[in-house]
């Protein structure tokens, strides 16, 4: 049994576009409601990229985790 034999797994290539793709769509809808309640255009921006980065953070360490358990259920 390999040490790291979860890192050789060729699955994080699945989830990486699919947690981009979250984190876009955090964006967008977040800055659509954020837009309603400031005048300027910069403070939406700047809370809905927040937003965004988080998802992407949490998405990302969510696809970790599952294939991490993934990797360690089929090798017993």
């Amino acid at each position: 049994m390999k040490k790291y034999a979860f890192m050789d797994s060729g699955i994080y290539f699945i989830f990486f576009p699919f947690a981009l793709i979250g984190a876009v769509m955090a964006y967008l809808i977040s800055y659509n409601e954020y837009i309603h309640h400031y005048p300027t255009k910069k403070e939406p921006r700047k809370m809905a990229l927040e937003t965004a980065i988080f998802t992407l953070v949490v998405f990302i360490a969510l696809g970790f985790f599952f294939v991490y358990a993934l990797t360690h259920l089929i090798e017993k």
